[in-house]
C-alpha cells in the first residue's frame, strides 16, 4: 500500500511516500480503506522528534482518518466490513499512523460516519472536534448563557470551540488574524470577534463581558495568565490545552480571590469512553448542519510533506495568514 512514514525524525524533508505492506487486523482491531486523512499541530512535533516518544521503523504518521472498514479483527464487533467510520488517536503511543491507503485502527478508536457527512469532513472533525468537546463540556461544563473566550476561532480547534459553544446556547467572542478570517468567524456564529492584527483584544473583551469571562479555552502555545485572570469573572474556568513547554507566571492572589479554576488536559489522556461521548455529540450536530469542520485545502497523499510543511508555518511559525481550517490528504 500507499503510505507516507519516516524512518527517522526530523524536517517535514524527512517524509518519504513509498510502499509499505498492508496491515492485518488483529484481535479487535479494523482494517479501514482510507478516504481522507487530517493534519494536526502534534503530527508535526512527533515527526520532528520534539516530543519524546518511540516509533516504529518506517513509521506512518498522522492522527485522524476517515474511510470504510474492509475487514475486522477475530474480536471486533462493533463494525463490519463496508461500514463507514472516522477516528483519532493513531500515530502515537507505539500506534502506526494513517497517512496511508489503509490502517488497522483498534475499534475502540473508531465512530460510525453518518450519512450527511463526507469523509473529508469526517476526518477534518476528528482530532479538534473531540479536543474542543472535551475542554467545553468534561473539564468546562459550559452552560446555556455563559460567556466565553478562544483565541483562533478559524483555527482547527478554535473553530469548534465556537460552532459547539454557540449550539448549547453560550455567547462566543474570538479572535482572528484578518478581515477575511473575521467574516468566518461570524459565519460560524460568533457573537463578537476581534482582529487581533489590528484592535485591541482586551478593551473588546471588557465590553463583551463587563463581569467577566465565563469560561476562557485557550488555544495559544504561549498564556499570559496575568492577563487572562484580570478578565475572568467570578468562578471563572481557563481551559489549557497547548503549550508543553510553556511557564508563565500565576498570580495567585487575583486567582483565586475570584474563585477561578484552571483546567488542564490533554486529548490522548482521555479514556476511549470518554472520546466515544464526544464523537457521539459531534456526528448528532453535524448530522444536522449544526457542526461543520473547517478545510483549508485539500492535497494528495503525495503531498504530505508539504502540507507538514505548511502545518509548522501556521502553528510554530506563527502565520496568521497560512491556513484557515484543517489540511486534508487524500490517499
Amino acid at each position: 500500500m500507499k503510505a507516507a512514514y519516516i524512518e527517522h525524525t526530523g524536517s517535514p524533508a524527512a517524509i518519504i511516500v513509498g510502499e509499505l505492506p498492508k496491515p492485518k487486523p488483529n484481535g479487535s482491531e479494523v482494517l479501514v480503506k482510507v478516504a481522507a486523512c487530517a493534519v494536526n499541530p502534534v503530527d508535526t512535533y512527533i515527526r520532528a522528534g520534539l516530543l519524546p516518544v518511540e516509533l516504529p521503523e518506517k513509521f506512518i504518521v498522522g492522527c485522524d482518518l476517515a474511510g470504510t472498514v474492509e475487514a475486522v479483527g477475530p474480536e471486533a464487533t462493533r463494525f463490519a466490513p463496508g461500514d463507514r467510520v472516522w477516528g483519532s488517536n493513531q500515530g502515537l503511543l507505539g500506534r502506526q499512523g494513517t497517512f496511508a491507503e489503509y490502517a488497522a485502527v483498534d475499534e475502540c478508536w473508531l465512530y460510525p460516519t453518518p450519512e450527511e457527512i463526507d469523509d473529508k469532513q469526517a476526518a477534518a472533525i476528528a482530532l479538534v472536534g473531540i479536543t474542543a468537546h472535551l475542554g467545553l463540556f468534561r473539564e468546562a461544563n459550559l452552560k446555556t448563557g455563559e460567556k466565553l473566550f478562544v483565541h483562533g476561532g478559524s483555527g482547527g480547534v478554535g473553530s469548534c470551540v465556537v460552532q459547539m459553544a454557540r449550539a448549547v446556547g453560550a455567547r462566543v467572542m474570538t479572535t482572528a488574524g484578518s478581515p477575511e478570517k473575521v467574516q468566518v468567524c461570524r459565519q460560524l456564529g460568533a457573537h463578537a470577534v476581534v482582529n487581533y492584527n489590528r484592535d485591541a483584544a482586551d478593551a473588546a473583551i471588557r465590553r463583551f463581558a463587563p463581569e467577566g469571562i465565563d469560561v476562557w479555552f485557550e488555544t495559544l502555545r504561549e498564556q499570559n495568565l496575568e492577563k487572562i485572570i484580570d478578565l475572568m469573572a467570578l468562578g471563572g474556568r481557563i481551559v489549557i490545552m497547548a503549550g508543553r513547554e510553556s511557564r508563565p507566571r500565576l498570580p495567585i492572589g487575583p486567582f483565586y480571590v475570584k474563585d477561578c479554576k484552571m483546567l488542564g488536559f490533554a486529548m490522548f489522556n482521555a479514556t476511549p469512553d470518554q472520546q466515544r461521548r464526544c464523537a457521539a455529540e459531534i456526528n448528532r450536530w453535524m448530522a444536522r448542519g449544526r457542526l461543520r469542520p473547517l478545510i483549508d485545502r485539500v492535497l494528495p497523499l503525495e503531498k504530505a510533506a508539504e502540507a507538514h510543511w505548511l502545518q509548522e508555518q501556521s502553528t510554530l511559525g506563527r502565520s496568521s495568514s497560512t491556513l484557515t481550517g484543517k489540511l486534508v490528504l487524500v490517499p
